[in-house]
């Protein structure tokens, strides 16, 4: 892969306040440390008979925007459908995946399956759904800031000492940070970087200090992301493919969710989104509304944008 373009390079790339993305990107950190807390349905069994009536508990990262923003667009739906919604915030991929497959929550709105957390797929897929590919063309990368004079990651190679040594990544046990440790570092010589992980919020802290000062600063991203546009950022082009193909987001449910859940099989099935309907449904949630409010700006979204979703059984 040679080009890692922004889905999002239509869109406006104003910064909104530094509280508001803060506010968001630690909303559910820290709730559930590295463990799941009451997962489930009160009721102790999820089965809606395709008649909605049941319990769906959707497990996401919140500061992963793009499984916040479905989140919220699948809740309002299926809500509509007749369901009981309950979000369960978690910290870590690795803990999310367990949880699915061991049916402590039913979906994964967004899921990276197919590149990303193909290690995760390979330890749980046997007790996972796969649902549908929501989103084709999502990237891993390295970025830099637009004012950063380097446009390949290859490039990066003998100036450490310009960038402080360092490679600014987010949570340890993301597919993103094993990618940049294991395939990225290596295969572009870059050894005299440390690549630095704590959280996807600490990176857009250090991200921001770093373009108000106009310092050169290099970070992991991904496309689709909010920060990419927001802080008009480059991905850096990937000549070696050493992130992998593209790849698409899932919808992931826990085994026996299309037997539990028909309707919403049979419904999601063709619920599928393009670079600009994503695009403006993360704008909406995490840019025009503020904390708290994600229901209202999928319920805004959804007003503005009527056909993207298919229509709901019975419509």
């Amino acid at each position: 892969m040679t080009n890692r373009r922004n889905p999002f390079s239509p869109r406006p790339a104003a910064r909104r306040p530094v509280s508001r993305r803060a506010a968001l990107l630690g909303g559910g950190a820290g709730l559930l440390g590295l463990g799941l807390a009451a997962c489930g349905s009160d009721d102790g069994g999820n089965g809606g008979g395709g008649e909605g009536g049941g319990t769906i508990t959707l497990g996401y990262i919140p500061s992963w925007t793009d499984g916040l923003s479905t989140a919220y667009l699948l809740a309002n739906r299926f809500e509509a459908m007749g369901y009981t919604v309950e979000h369960e915030p978690i910290t870590e991929a690795g803990v999310l995946y367990a949880g699915l497959a061991q049916g402590d929550v039913d979906m994964f709105p967004s899921a990276w399956p197919e590149v990303t957390h193909a290690s995760y797929m390979e330890e749980y897929g046997d007790s996972i759904e796969d649902l549908i590919p929501y989103y084709e063309g999502a990237v891993l990368n390295l970025a830099v800031p637009e004012y950063v004079d380097i446009t390949s990651i290859d490039e990066l190679a003998g100036q450490a000492d310009r960038f402080g040594g360092r490679i600014v990544g987010i949570e340890p046990g993301a597919g993103l940070t094993e990618a940049t440790q294991d395939s990225v570092i290596p295969g572009y010589g870059l050894d005299d970087y440390e690549l630095i992980t704590s959280s996807t919020p600490a990176m857009i802290t250090e991200l921001e200090n770093a373009i108000d000062a106009e310092e050169d600063i290099v970070v992991t991203l991904w496309s689709p992301f909010w920060a990419m546009p927001a802080y008009s950022m480059k991905a850096l082009e990937d000549p070696e493919g050493h992130f992998g193909e593209p790849e698409a987001l899932h919808h992931l449910g826990r085994e026996g969710f299309g037997e539990d859940f028909p309707d919403i099989a049979e419904w999601i099935a063709d619920a599928t989104m393009s670079d600009e309907e994503f695009g403006s449904l993360e704008d909406m949630v995490v840019n025009q509304f503020e904390e708290g409010q994600e229901a209202e700006a999928v319920a805004k979204w959804l007003e503005e944008n009527p056909d993207v979703l298919p229509p709901l059984p019975g419509e």
